[in-house]
Parts: C-alpha cells; sequence; structure tokens
C-alpha cells in the first residue's frame, strides 16, 4: 500500500468518525461510486485526464454523488482525490479506507480456505469459532482448494491455523523425517 493510500484513507476515517457518520453507508456509496467509475472507461478517463478542467471533472463527480445519494463527505473525498490527480488510485485508497475502519472497529480480517465449498451452516459454524479465536468480529473471505484433501486453513491476519488434511500429512512426515 502507498504512504498516499494509507494517509487519505485515515484522513476520511477521521472524518467518518468525527461526523458520526455510518461507515457500512459510507462503505456502500464508495463501493457504488468504484463501480461506476470501473463500469466506465469514458468516466475513469477523463477524471484522470489532467487536460480536462477541474471544474468540469467536479461537476461530473457532483452529478454522479447525487445519483448515487452519497453524503457530502463522499463527495468530497471524491473531490480532493481527481483535484490532486490520486482519483486513478480510488481502488488502492479504498481498499486501505476498509482497512482502517475495519482496525478502528476491532474488526479481523480472516482468509478461510476449504478443501469444498462450504454450505452456509458450516460458514456460520466455522465463523462463530473463529470470532472466538480472534477475540472480536471477524470480516472472513473464502476460498476453495482442492489440494487441501479436507479440512480448512485459516488466516487471522499474519497467523495461520492449518487444520487441512494436507497440513496434517504434511507434519507427520516431517515427524517421521526427523524421528
Amino acid at each position: 500500500m502507498s504512504v498516499f493510500a494509507s494517509r487519505y484513507s485515515r484522513a476520511f476515517a477521521d472524518v467518518v468518525f468525527a461526523a458520526k457518520l455510518d461507515p457500512v453507508k459510507i462503505d456502500q456509496s464508495l463501493a457504488d461510486f468504484a463501480a461506476t467509475l470501473n463500469g466506465s472507461t469514458d468516466l475513469r478517463e477523463v477524471l484522470e485526464n489532467p487536460a480536462f478542467p477541474l471544474e468540469k471533472k467536479v461537476a461530473i463527480l457532483d452529478s454522479i454523488c447525487e445519483k448515487l445519494k452519497a453524503g457530502h463527505q463522499v463527495r468530497n473525498l471524491l473531490a480532493v482525490l481527481v483535484s490532486h490527480d490520486r482519483i486513478a488510485s480510488f481502488a488502492e485508497i479504498l481498499a486501505a479506507y476498509r482497512h482502517e475502519i475495519d482496525q478502528r472497529l476491532g474488526i479481523s480480517e480472516v482468509r478461510i480456505t476449504s478443501a469444498r465449498e462450504l454450505g452456509a451452516a458450516e460458514r456460520k459454524g466455522l465463523q462463530d469459532r473463529i470470532t472466538l479465536l480472534a477475540g472480536g468480529k471477524v470480516r472472513a473471505e473464502y476460498e476453495v482448494d482442492g489440494s487441501l484433501l479436507g479440512g480448512a486453513i485459516v488466516r487471522i491476519g499474519s497467523t495461520v491455523y492449518d487444520g487441512s488434511v494436507r497440513g496434517q500429512i504434511d507434519r507427520l512426515k516431517q515427524q517421521l523425517v526427523a524421528g
């Protein structure tokens, strides 16, 4: 993550908390704008083009924010990014902002890799146990890796819990070789 993305994300998180805004609603507004920006090559070209007048870019942003029903804080962030030629890095700034908000709210990011697709009940049960393990709220991302043979690998930050069959076989192999 670049230094400027971290700075913008912290500053915007400060605004969100100072104004007592709902981080979920703000995130949705930012996600809506990201989808709009990613969905239109013409929009990206206009907003990223330094030859295009800033006043017109801001007018376009105002129109988009009005249609998306984004609050003035989101609009102001976007206007600052455009005026400082940082809108091309919006995805990076958004990711940094989400990480900053999660930290402030005490939410741990968790990646769960399983051997097969987990059902809703399995996901909920696993997430409940991970919540206890993490000691707070978690935001889980799931992925499937058939090479695990069974079980799951859970990553909470930099800590890895390997409960996969492949991991158990690898540990057994190491014990046999060492013994």
